[in-house]
């Protein structure tokens, strides 16, 4: 079963809980909240099965979650890993920890300018991505492209990327890793992680240098990757996988990805911004990537 088959408002779903120190004093909350779901445990989490899909449901859950800082997430039931075909993950704090845009600007010297930029498109303040991109870029005229090399060895994965990368892989989906961000650094993760695909902007270099030019993935500064086209190398890798969109699971954290998660029949928000976790019944605020996993009967136990 995949996450967009359509059920009633009221119909029992599976409420998973987890964190990376999951506590029995949170544990017993939640099964005291809801105290008609059996629980199951499972790899990493709690499986309270067969509470109701209601506002005050995931009101309750929602409130628990707040309290006890962990994820409580509603999913239907039997949900398979299996059952879907394509894994699409942004790249900055979503793959990596870090923004990378942001760590060579902070090596320039110029880290305060470049990250307000970013953060402001990240909450989706700057409407236009592409021209918030362009201005950060052209700050960089001039850096030393070595300085490329210094970020590429601070490229450290988000906890559990590798093992939701392994089981995806196992279940046959294809993955695809879609950023706003630098080719660069996305190339060195796919071949790093064995990702099947990229879709990604670059920086032009010349003489050892930036240009201050961010190009797209046909090398040229008009079409570069933005929030619809992020939401377009979703729909080209589900096509190129035989699929619809509802057989996708997407992963991001920022403004700009929120129409490709919307596409997706599992859009996850990973230590989002605000913005982003209001508009994605998916999240994952404490827990690693691999929480993603827990969603499955057929990969948390």
């Amino acid at each position: 079963m995949t996450a967009s088959a359509s059920r009633a408002p009221d119909a029992p779903v599976d409420l998973v809980v987890q964190a990376p120190a999951l506590s029995p004093e949170a544990i017993g909350a939640f099964r005291d909240c809801f105290p008609a779901a059996s629980l199951l445990r499972q790899h990493a989490s709690v499986r309270l099965v067969g509470v109701g899909r209601t506002p005050e449901v995931a009101a309750q859950a929602a409130a628990l979650a707040a309290r006890w800082h962990c994820d409580a997430t509603l999913v239907p039931p039997h949900l398979e890993l299996s059952g879907f075909r394509v894994l699409a993950l942004d790249m900055d704090s979503t793959l990596v920890r870090i923004e990378g845009i942001d760590e060579l600007a902070a090596l320039a010297g110029l880290g305060s300018e470049v990250a307000a930029i970013t953060d402001a498109a990240m909450q989706g303040q700057i409407g236009d991505y592409s021209e918030s991109l362009r201005q950060r870029v052209a700050l960089l005229a001039g850096v030393d492209t070595s300085l490329l090399q210094t970020v590429a060895q601070r490229l450290e994965l988000s906890a559990g990327a590798e093992r939701l990368l392994g089981a995806a892989r196992r279940a046959g989906l294809h993955s695809l890793l879609v950023t706003g961000g630098f080719a660069y650094f996305a190339k060195i993760l796919q071949r790093q992680l064995g990702i099947d695909r990229v879709c990604a902007n670059d920086v032009q270099m010349r003489d050892g240098r930036l240009t201050g030019i961010v190009v797209g993935p046909d090398g040229t500064p008009e079409q570069l990757v933005d929030a619809q086209g992020k939401a377009n190398a979703l729909k080209q890798a589900c096509a190129e996988a035989g699929c619809s969109t509802a057989q996708a699971i997407a992963i991001g954290d920022g403004a700009n990805d929120l129409p490709m998660l919307a596409l997706a029949g599992i859009g996850v928000a990973y230590h989002a911004k605000p913005a982003v976790r209001q508009r994605t019944p998916y999240a994952l605020n404490y827990s690693g990537l691999d929480g993603v996993l827990e969603w499955f009967t057929d990969t948390a136990a």
